[in-house]
């Protein structure tokens, strides 16, 4: 309740006794004989008034409410585990298990397509991360590494990272799979790979798209905006990019391949992979 401009405040008064002596409320007219009237709150009260000779009642504090959307509780997001294998003999069916997966490469291997028709076409529900989309949530002020490679770049794209990784948890930890792609270099493991697995976890699955240059230079030639790179700036990625070769990690050579082809030798080597964890 808002006083007008000019009415008189009610002074304190104690619990259990009327207003104060003295104080009459406004519009209270002369020789009326009745119940004391109920002062109005004190600006800024939000709580019911107290009737006169009535003590406040005190209630128990209320918990606070878990993190919900409308009646859905939400778990929180944790480290992700690995996925374990079927118990029975026989190859795990990707298609049909919760996973969290990073899609490596360079510029032009097609990890966005492969990723986004991946996600699309399994039998539980699977969100498509990323790594571009999220830097450039980012508008003004937004470090474009075409224009150099420097510190403001590099806050971006570890912010980026630690905000996909945020993600894929809470969707995994309310099961949704995730499928992450970025271009991670092997000759950074500690923001590159190592970066991935604080903020996902151990049970991240890490696979390289890696087709030949020729085919990566065609690609990127038909992109448009910041996300076509140079061709030195492809080759030199594209170099960097087969120090994977070695690492231990699955590779694919999609050069041959069409995106749904694509997506099923991904499928193949994800089988693998929780049958047998790649050490990274």
């Amino acid at each position: 309740m808002q006083h007008a401009v000019g009415a008189p405040l009610p002074p304190p008064h104690q619990p259990g006794h009327g207003p104060a002596a003295g104080w009459s409320s406004a519009g209270q007219p002369p020789g009326h004989v009745g119940p004391a009237p109920v002062p109005p709150p004190a600006p800024g009260f939000t709580g019911a008034p107290v009737p006169p000779g009535h003590a406040p009642q005190h209630h128990a504090p209320v918990p606070p409410t878990p993190d919900t959307t409308g009646h859905v509780q939400l778990p929180p997001g944790g480290p992700v585990a690995m996925p374990s294998p079927p118990p029975a003999a026989g190859a795990p069916d990707p298609a049909a298990t919760t996973l969290a997966v990073l899609l490596i490469g360079p510029a032009g291997a097609g990890k966005t397509s492969v990723a986004k028709y991946w996600a699309d076409h399994r039998r539980v529900p699977t969100a498509h991360i990323s790594l571009d989309d999220v830097r450039e949530w980012v508008r003004s002020g937004f470090a474009d590494p075409q224009s150099g490679w420097n510190d403001h770049s590099e806050a971006q794209y570890r912010l980026a990272r630690r905000t996909c990784g945020f993600a894929a948890r809470n969707f995994l930890a309310n099961g949704i799979s995730c499928i992450l792609d970025d271009a991670v270099f092997p000759d950074r493991p500690v923001v590159g790979l190592g970066g991935w697995k604080r903020h996902v976890g151990p049970g991240l699955l890490p696979v390289v798209l890696l087709p030949g240059l020729e085919v990566v230079l065609e690609r990127n030639a038909e992109r448009a905006g910041n996300r076509r790179l140079t061709d030195e700036e492809v080759a030199r990625i594209h170099g960097r990019m087969a120090g994977w070769y070695g690492s231990g990690l699955p590779i694919i050579d999609n050069s041959q391949l069409d995106v749904a082809t694509t997506a099923q030798v991904l499928d193949d080597v994800l089988a693998r992979s929780i049958a047998s964890p790649p050490q990274w």
